[in-house]
Parts: structure tokens; sequence; C-alpha cells
């Protein structure tokens, strides 16, 4: 089995995230107290028990997400002998990137998280509330969502934030921007154009100074060359240089997520499967929206981690 181990975004959290994997393994609640640990916060249990409104906060979310990724992965390799040199290679998806990084060896468990919680609150900080906007655009191409995002801009910052799947596309930018985006997309014929429930309008020029948050914060976090080479979201190609990883992380912050692009370039790599290790399945079902004939698999139980293995041992 030729596979990567892709990781989530914000989206897949939820009470209860990662719990089953803590109380079933030593190993997985070892990598919980490290980050509870580094961010002087015990977000295991806000991650358990709530409130979800805490959990959504976007400097919660993104270390929650993170983290249940990486003890999905220390699961495998401890408890099942399934190690990240298994895969080709390794994603993620906007703030799972760094989860992928992390995976890879490239950023250690303890600056991940601190990393994350600096990103969550920078991209919180960098717009007023209210002041931007996000909007899906179902059944529309990528040259429909570009039209649709210049129509848009007659009102101010409007950009694709996210190529995610085939047919389902994110713009992001200023409020009233977005909603002419929106318009104009329904005038197109796109199938539909729906306003986001979102906190900020992410992936866009107005993360600028976000951008430069994270800049300054990864200037002195060390980088180690990753073990399996990274497909990231600026260049939807493998990287495995330490300085362009750092460099393709600030320009992340702004720039477009090309998810649809690096599954399709994995995909004729040779590719067979995708597999989503920490919570939920958000990239496992817009698999099926991109390539036919790749394989995803959701490992989010102690269960579904064990049969995964036992499959790939043969």
């Amino acid at each position: 089995m030729t596979l990567a181990f892709t990781f989530p975004g914000q989206g897949s959290q939820s009470i209860g995230m990662g719990q089953a994997l803590a109380e079933a393994f030593p190993s997985a609640r070892a990598v919980f107290e490290e980050v509870n640990d580094a961010l002087n916060q015990n977000l295991s249990k806000l991650m358990w028990d709530g409130p979800i409104e805490d959990l959504t906060l976007t400097a919660n979310t993104q270390p929650a997400l993170m983290v249940c990724g990486i003890a999905a992965m220390q699961v495998l390799k401890e408890d099942f002998g399934i190690d990240v040199s298994a895969a080709k290679y390794v994603a993620g998806h906007s703030l799972g990137e760094y989860t992928a990084l992390c995976a890879a060896g490239s950023l250690s468990l303890a600056d991940t998280a601190r990393l994350l919680r600096i990103r969550g609150n920078a991209m919180q900080a960098a717009v007023p509330v209210g002041a931007g906007a996000m909007a899906a655009l179902l059944g529309a191409s990528v040259a429909d969502a570009e039209a649709a995002a210049k129509a848009g801009q007659a009102k101010g910052i409007c950009q694709i934030a996210n190529d995610n799947a085939t047919g389902q596309i994110v713009l992001s930018g200023e409020k009233a921007a977005v909603q002419a985006a929106c318009e104009a997309a329904t005038d197109m014929g796109v199938k539909k154009a729906m306003m986001l429930n979102v906190s900020a309008p992410f992936h866009c020029d107005m993360m600028a100074p976000a951008a430069e948050a994270m800049r300054e914060a990864l200037t002195d976090v060390t980088f180690s060359a990753p073990v399996v080479p990274v497909v990231n979201n600026v260049q939807a190609r493998p990287i495995s240089d330490a300085d362009q990883l750092r460099a393709d992380l600030v320009a992340q912050v702004t720039g477009r997520v090309r998810w649809r692009e690096s599954v399709e370039w994995m995909h004729s790599e040779g590719l067979e499967t995708l597999a989503e290790p920490g919570c939920g399945k958000v990239l496992t079902v817009m698999l099926k929206r991109i390539v036919k004939g790749m394989n995803g698999v959701a490992l989010n139980t102690p269960e579904g981690l064990e049969a995964f293995a036992t499959e790939l041992k043969g």
C-alpha cells in the first residue's frame, strides 16, 4: 500500500476529540500531557469536557486538532510499529500542515503547539470582528471562482482561500466584497453560493498582520528536514528543505490552500491511500470529490488504528 498521512484543518473539532485514544493508550495520553505543559493550559480537559464555545476559539481549535493527529501517529508508532516513514508523503490542510511537519519530525511537538497558539491568536486579531467574511461556492470551477472573486473585488479584497475539491471552493475577504462575489457566482449559474459562519476571513490578504506575526514566531524555531516530504499548501508539491518549509508557512497565512491540486498530484505519483489520523473524516470525505481510485481512511478510533496497522503489515 502506497500512502500519505493527511491532517485536517479547522472544522473537524468536536467535544470528546481524542479522548478514546488517550484512555486506551498511554502513548497517546503522553502526547496530550506534553501539549498541556507546552501551552500551560489543560487543553485536553477543554477538548473532552467543553464548552464547545471555547473549543471553537481559533487559538484552541488549532492546537487541539494538531494534538489529536500526533496522538494517533504516536499510537501507530509505539503500539503498532507503524512509523511515519511507512508513508511516501505527509500533507495537511491549512493548520494541518503544522501537524504534518510535526509528524514528519520537522518541528517538535511543543514548538508546534506553541506556534499554533500564536497562529490562532494572530489570525483572530488580524481583522476586526464583522469586517471580513468567507463563502463557499459549490459546483464552481476554479475559473468560475476566480471570475466571481474578480467581480467582488470592486467592493474590496476578495480571493480564493481554499480550493478544497472539485466543485468546492471557498472565497475570503472583505464582507461586502465576498457578498458581491456570491451574487456574481449565482448570476453565473454556480450551483450554490453560501456565506459561512466563520470568525475571520482566513487565507486572504486581510491576514497580512497574522503572516507577519508568524514570520517573527517562526524565526526562532528550529526546523529539521522532514523524514517524509511534505506536500504543502503553497506549492502543492513535496518540500523537504527546512528553509522553504518555514517560508511557505508564512505565505500560507494569506495564500490559497491548494488541497485539490495536492491530492491530484499525489494520485499522479501512484498513491493508493490517504490516511487521516486524528479527529473526524473531513479529508476522507473530500477525497471522493477529487479523484477516483484512491482509498481514504479516517483513523480516529482505537479500533480503526489497530485495523489499519494490521492491514498495512499484511
